[in-house]
């Protein structure tokens, strides 16, 4: 298969010279691919995956120099057959590996621990610094209506999900659902660019200067609520460094209400995720702790 997506790269870039390449396997909604060791091209698996992807591509343009910490910079793309293994887009590689949990609490120094901190907090400052309005009229995306979203969310879990869950997790979700959106955690709410999926996969660092490298696919980003990306370092990171980063987020204390319902939703989402897209291990991944 690598070999059919080598040939598509090949057939829209003629120019470009592969010596060698190899999968990358992290990656649920992409097949990824490294290419002279210095190339990352993104291929979706689902039709919808690159509807998603060509947003995300207009996205990152758009952000490029807003941002300061690296982010992926599109220079091949194909949309010119919506099919999966033709569409993609690659960039170039961004140094660095993925910010584990394991490797934050392996950091002894508090100083640096901080400086992780301010890092991810100053690009998430300057990613929501993006106002909706212009956003939405510059790239002519939809707003998502968090609120909307957390009720549509909860009728497929209703539908699809709760079939697989015993009786008292079924009673929980439905009570913390409920009390979430019956309540008053939307009243401060700003509309911004969001990166979507914030969590340790996606937040590169280099372990020698404990310094953030990069943040890569942006596939979840568009117009939400800031919280949700903090509650993707919530779920990556424990309490502890999400309190240090809250205490550098402007107004952070209006926002942790939905950081952790949002938090609470995640293994739900994956096991949905799981169902929808015929991901049996997503699926079981998710709905472990509800069985």
């Amino acid at each position: 298969m690598n070999n059919n997506l080598i040939r598509n790269i090949q057939l829209v870039y003629s120019d470009l010279s592969i010596e060698d390449f190899y999968t990358n396997e992290i990656g649920q909604n992409n097949d990824v691919l490294i290419v002279n060791h210095s190339l990352v091209f993104r291929f979706p698996k689902y039709k919808n995956g690159i509807i998603q992807l060509r947003r995300e591509t207009e996205i990152l343009k758009y952000i490029k120099d807003i941002v300061s910490t690296p982010i992926p910079n599109p220079i091949y793309e194909s949309f010119g057959e919506f099919e999966p293994g033709k569409a993609f887009t690659g960039y170039i590689l961004i140094d660095g590996v993925p910010l584990w949990k394991e490797s934050l609490i392996g950091i002894k120094s508090v100083e640096m621990m901080k400086g992780l901190a301010v890092q991810l907090v100053s690009f998430l400052v300057e990613l929501h610094s993006i106002s909706g309005e212009k956003v939405r009229r510059d790239l002519n995306l939809k707003v998502r209506n968090p609120r909307e979203e957390m009720y549509k969310l909860y009728d497929k879990i209703q539908t699809k999900l709760f079939p697989y869950i015993r009786e008292d997790a079924q009673k929980e979700v439905s009570q913390s659902f409920e009390t979430f959106l019956e309540g008053k955690s939307f009243s401060n709410l700003d509309i911004t660019l969001i990166h979507g999926d914030f969590g340790a996969s996606n937040i590169l660092w280099d372990p020698e200067t404990s310094r953030i490298s990069g943040i890569i696919d942006f596939g979840g980003s568009g117009l939400g609520d800031p919280a949700y990306d903090f509650a993707g370092i919530l779920s990556s990171y424990g309490r502890e460094f999400f309190d240090m980063c809250m205490n550098l987020y402007p107004n952070g204390d209006e926002i942790s209400e939905r950081v952790k319902f949002y938090k609470s939703t995640f293994a739900l989402q994956e096991a949905l995720h799981g169902i929808e897209n015929g991901d049996r291990e997503a699926f079981e991944s998710g709905i472990q702790d509800y069985r």
